[in-house]
């Protein structure tokens, strides 16, 4: 038995094989000095409430939830904070005194990301593309930092959904739909200041998609903001620089996420170049 034993921290998701999240806190606890561990725990649907379980009887101090478990793995915890409730996905699980507690860091890590790029969310327009899990978070941190807010998605029912369940909980900013008549094309395009793409499409290995048409220009003064951060040049970032606006990679979003879940679990201020680099570099790998 060591004085000081090792704290063990995971990735609940499925599948994970290309996940950087273990290079990057790895890289920072050991920056550190911190007795800690970051381990892949490959949960496929059905397993979730057991690798809950394990998670518990094997001492983790905490976690990260990613896709497809966002969702479903709420009903199995026993306290869920108000960000997470109110955005209905948890990110980051803390297991305090037993209990298991959830987290959503995902809307402040992107809004973190956000103003590092230079943009600031109060008083301005965006255009949100999707409305699953990743745009939750997004269409949430948007509204709730005074940022108006539309969603398009290819189901449109959904999009309403999302819209609804915005408008429901009482956020600081309109947040609205496009109804299935109408494309982008059709929309006033010059009255958003920010773009962002909160969709799987362009992510590897599919890297010559994208979700913004080819034959519609990109307006020159939008920021436009990338969820898919592998590769880090999508398609979209390219036609965004092409058109002169503003390029943003989710690399960022990624990297304060999980500074924000790295200081829940540790109480330590995250070294977040240090998990910048790490995360670079197990991309090019």
């Amino acid at each position: 038995m060591t004085d000081n034993p090792i704290q063990l921290v995971g990735l609940i998701g499925w599948p994970l094989e290309h996940s950087v999240s273990p290079a990057m806190h790895n890289a920072a606890f050991d920056a550190l000095g911190l007795n800690w561990r970051y381990t892949l725990l490959p949960t496929p649907p059905g397993r979730v409430k057991a690798a809950l379980t394990d998670l518990k009887a094997q001492g983790y101090r905490g976690a990260n939830v990613t896709v497809p478990h966002k969702q479903v793995v709420m009903p199995h915890l026993d306290e869920i904070t108000g960000a997470a409730r109110d955005i209905g996905a948890v990110n980051t699980i803390v297991v305090q005194e037993g209990r298991l507690i959830g987290h959503n860091t995902d809307g402040d890590g992107f809004l973190a990301a956000l103003r590092e790029a230079g943009f600031a969310p109060a008083g301005r327009r965006a255009l949100v593309l999707g409305a699953g899990g990743a745009a939750r978070a997004v269409v949430y941190a948007l509204a709730q930092a005074g940022c108006a807010v539309t969603i398009h998605n290819r189901t449109v029912q959904r999009a309403a959904q999302l819209a609804h369940h915005m408008q429901r909980i009482g956020v600081h900013a309109p947040v609205t739909w496009v109804p299935i008549t109408a494309t982008l094309a059709e929309l006033n395009l010059a009255r958003f200041d920010l773009l962002v793409n909160a969709t799987p499409v362009g992510m590897w290995p599919h890297t010559d998609a994208s979700p913004w048409p080819e034959t519609l220009p990109l307006p020159s003064h939008w920021t436009v903001f990338d969820l898919v951060y592998n590769p880090a040049e999508t398609q979209l970032l390219v036609q965004a620089r092409a058109a002169g606006a503003t390029a943003v990679c989710g690399l960022g979003m990624l990297v304060h996420q999980g500074a924000l879940a790295f200081t829940r679990w540790t109480s330590h201020s995250p070294p977040i170049e240090v998990m910048r680099v790490a995360a670079e570099n197990a991309l090019k790998h």
